[in-house]
């Protein structure tokens, strides 16, 4: 049996410190064939040129105008020709067996099938990397991940997954209106167009995070703008799929915390969630915070405690 094509693709926006070992951890997958795709968003930095330095060693680069992550991994998956798609952020990393174990699971060859992997998070190195315990890393069926996933609070960033193309394809494209959490949309609708979600427990990804000036740590309007968006849609997502007591209260939680963390900024887009909140019944999510805030918002409540908060941090 021929083995499976393979297609890694990758985002990149001034990325150069961390684009080199990006595609080395790529270059590296023990799995043959693949293709590696570098989709560059216009990028300021040297990224464009270190990338196409890899040209030689078989690396596709593609250069296109600063629109945004999800235009690239648009752009991407119009000329990638795998019959799975690897996602890998231009600063995060594969273990080289990655991709090879999680095809070798006894389910892999039903493209109806979603595959995960255990992932950590690390800032420098990674061999610093830490794999904490996530409610996510497990079997799953796809309502059962998404409720999962909003009553937690959990994650599983791009990296980790590896979708087949009938998945793909059943998806549709990455939504191009979204720039922080455009992931979580677009995973959304991926996950409920599989049959079941097979975990990979040995094969590993590498999350860079904590990284200043990172999207996923704007706080700006257009962000949390993008944010809710997201969320609503994800919301849209679930609930078309399965329309239920508790599709609804997990949908409530999920909103509920946005509001929470969102505060003070958009407030007409908090207080449509609100509205979206009483809907679905009410949420009994608390404001996830250390010891010290939660005895500030049990005095001054939570919406000034978070205020003085953010203030101090500033």
């Amino acid at each position: 049996m021929t083995a499976p094509l393979v297609s890694i693709l990758i985002p990149c926006y001034n990325a150069a410190r961390w684009l080199p070992a990006t595609l080395e951890s790529a270059l590296a997958q023990t799995h043959r064939p693949r293709e590696i795709i570098v989709i560059d968003d216009g990028s300021t930095d040297d990224s464009l040129a270190i990338a196409r330095t890899f040209i030689p060693r078989g690396v596709q680069v593609y250069a296109q105008p600063n629109r945004g992550a999800a235009v690239a991994r648009n752009h991407g998956l119009a000329v990638a020709r795998g019959d799975f798609v690897q996602y890998l952020d231009a600063d995060d990393l594969l273990a080289p067996d990655k991709i090879t174990r999680q095809l070798a699971h006894p389910d892999s060859a039903d493209s109806s099938v979603l595959l995960s992997a255990t992932w950590g998070r690390f800032q420098h190195k990674p061999t610093e990397t830490t794999f904490a315990a996530e409610l996510l890393c497990a079997d799953f069926l796809p309502v059962d991940f998404m409720i999962t996933k909003f009553r937690t609070h959990g994650m599983m960033h791009p990296a980790a997954w590896l979708v087949s193309r009938t998945l793909i394809d059943k998806a549709g494209p990455w939504d191009e209106r979204l720039s922080l959490d455009d992931d979580g949309e677009y995973f959304t609708r991926v996950v409920l167009a599989a049959r079941c979600i097979r975990h990979c427990a040995d094969s590993r990804s590498f999350y860079r995070s904590g990284l200043p000036g990172s999207l996923s740590r704007s706080r700006s309007a257009r962000a949390w703008t993008s944010q809710f968006l997201s969320i609503e849609s994800s919301v849209r997502h679930l609930l078309t799929a399965e329309d239920s007591p508790r599709t609804r209260a997990a949908s409530a939680d999920v909103l509920q915390r946005l509001i929470f963390e969102s505060y003070p900024a958009v407030p007409a887009l908090r207080r449509q969630a609100t509205d979206q909140v009483r809907l679905f019944g009410g949420s009994n999510v608390a404001f996830e915070a250390g010891p010290r805030f939660r005895v500030a918002a049990q005095l001054l409540g939570w919406r000034l405690a978070k205020r003085l908060r953010d203030r101090l941090s500033r």
